[in-house]
């Protein structure tokens, strides 16, 4: 008798995890028909069609008997998850193109805004905002811990009153509660970098107690790469949440290879039971503020004081060494040549050369002393943003096969044809599948799907979004496996990525046929401690 009811439930098991046949009288919105799935857990593909009803998938199966409004010939396609960035700047760009097509022609479903410690602010007013422009993918925010420092301290170099520590608490609090993911931190930028470690652990016990995570961009990842990964397993161990160290990298020289390092305290962490994650973009080169370059202690009281502080000679000379030094040993790869300006709105002329290239068409001298001195130029003039050559690859892709590591892009909504973006806001999910999958054996297809989806969303608390699965939301990305490729280069960035097929958003076409069809189905997706 015993061994009958254990056979009974075997068998129940076997089919509970086998693909379903529909009736011949099942019909449906939509289905993908003829298609491999991958399903976002891992597991190896399954040949297998999803039929989809309002906004959800209602079948994984066999649907050769079952009918629909439109159906999808996916035959020699993967069908997959849609990718889920857990890092963008995307509020960059997203009200000027809702559509978010640079994006959804990777295969991305959604979102994520708030990082590096800064956040629209308030929370609840730019997700209304957010909800009343209607957008194509789906958008999530963190709550930006630089952002709520301003709120309270300014850009002031100092720690908190209790009474500030306290009032920093509570918008932490009503950020949650507004539907914040998290709390995000960019410890490397003021005023991040003016928080001393006990008040990111107190500021991360709020997030905590509402079920949010932490993900930080770090204090230094160059030559103080791994104490600040010490720093960041600290705050989650003692603070009881959550950890993402976001866009991990070892940039400058100097830290090449310590890659192998910052992720054996991230696997000791995890084996004493720290829940320590990372997420990675599949380049060598950062972009940020022309600023990465220079010290943070020259930035308190923000970029006015910063230009005032240049037109000090002394002050100037100890900002013009450690400038030097940035570009030697730094972001700058040693070489000023490493240095690549994007967006400079008060000379568009400037986007896309070097330091190097605007030196040598003035006629100077191309040294790193001359390109500091040009990057103080370039902030007393407006400032810019900038593109630093400064990681090596085997870094890159060590991070990349470690398996909690998840792929997030850090970049913004491009408007076509507009400056000079970093090539990972076109390429970064289409790379990965197409030079690190197909090209390289970096990575097998079925994993890199999973860090490109059911990881984070697990990760951020998505409960039924991030895989092929009965009953979850329809975001779906359906992709050729031999063409997908990245277009994008850092000499022409503004290129779609190939191959992406086929996207939906909440059941919802947004790319069909490899074009967007301007469908803005997007929803806001509300953290854990909403109220």
């Amino acid at each position: 008798m015993v061994a009958r009811r254990i056979a009974m439930a075997a068998l129940a098991l076997v089919l509970l995890a086998a693909p379903t046949v529909a009736q011949e009288s099942e019909r449906f919105d939509l289905i993908v028909r003829g298609g491999r799935v991958v399903d976002g857990t891992g597991n190896p593909w399954i040949r297998a069609d999803v039929g989809v009803r309002g906004d959800r998938i209602a079948r994984v199966g066999d649907l050769a008997e079952a009918s629909a409004d439109r159906v999808v010939d996916a035959t020699g396609l993967i069908v997959a998850p849609g990718f889920i960035d857990p890092h963008t700047h995307a509020v960059r760009g997203i009200f000027d193109v809702p559509t978010a097509d640079n994006y959804l022609l990777q295969g991305v479903t959604t979102l994520t805004e708030g990082n590096d410690g800064s956040s629209p602010w308030p929370i609840g007013a730019h997700l209304e905002q957010i909800a009343a422009t209607g957008i194509s993918p789906n958008w999530a925010v963190f709550a930006g811990q630089g952002t709520i420092r301003r709120e309270v301290l300014g850009v002031e170099d100092r720690a908190p009153t209790r009474d500030e520590l306290d009032r920093m608490r509570a918008l932490v609090a009503d950020a949650m509660e507004a539907g914040a993911l998290g709390l995000s931190t960019g410890l490397f930028y003021v005023p991040g970098s003016f928080t001393p470690i006990e008040e990111v652990i107190a500021l991360s016990e709020v997030a905590a107690r509402y079920g949010g995570i932490y993900i930080s961009h770090m204090r230094d990842e160059g030559q103080g790469l791994l104490d600040s990964v010490r720093e960041t397993i600290r705050i989650g161990e003692e603070a009881g949440i959550p950890v993402q160290m976001t866009h991990h990298k070892a940039i400058g020289r100097p830290a090449w290879g310590r890659s192998v390092d910052s992720l054996a305290l991230v696997d000791a962490a995890r084996a004493r039971g720290v829940d320590v994650t990372i997420d990675q973009y599949p380049y060598t080169a950062s972009q940020t503020s022309i600023t990465a370059v220079v010290p943070q202690w020259a930035q308190e009281g923000g970029t006015s004081e910063l230009v005032a502080r240049l037109e000090d000679p002394e002050t100037r000379r100890r900002i013009r060494e450690e400038i030097v030094y940035r570009i030697e040993h730094d972001r700058g790869g040693g070489d000023p040549a490493n240095i690549v300006i994007g967006l400079c709105e008060w000379d568009r002329s400037l986007e896309g050369k070097s330091l190097a290239d605007i030196l040598a068409e003035r006629g100077e001298a191309v040294t790193v002393a001359a390109g500091a001195d040009l990057v103080m130029e370039i902030i007393e003039n407006g400032g810019a943003r900038a593109i630093y050559h400064a990681m090596d690859e085997a870094d890159v892709e060590r991070i990349m096969q470690h398996p909690a590591t998840a792929i997030g892009s850090d970049g913004g909504v491009s408007v076509f044809g507009e400056s000079v973006p970093h090539p990972r806001e076109y390429g970064t999910f289409a790379r990965v599948l197409g030079r690190y999958v197909r090209e390289r054996g970096v990575l097998t297809l079925e994993e890199a799907v999973r860090k490109m989806s059911g990881a984070t969303a697990q990760r951020i608390g998505l409960r039924d979004r991030g895989l092929v699965r009965e009953g979850f939301f329809a975001d779906l990305a359906v992709f050729d496996p031999a063409r997908v490729i990245d277009r994008a280069t850092f000499a022409d960035p503004h290129q779609y990525s190939e191959g992406v097929e086929y996207v939906l958003v909440n059941g919802t076409l947004v790319v069909d046929g490899g074009e967007p069809t301007g469908a803005r189905p997007g929803r806001v997706l509300y953290g854990p401690g909403r109220r």
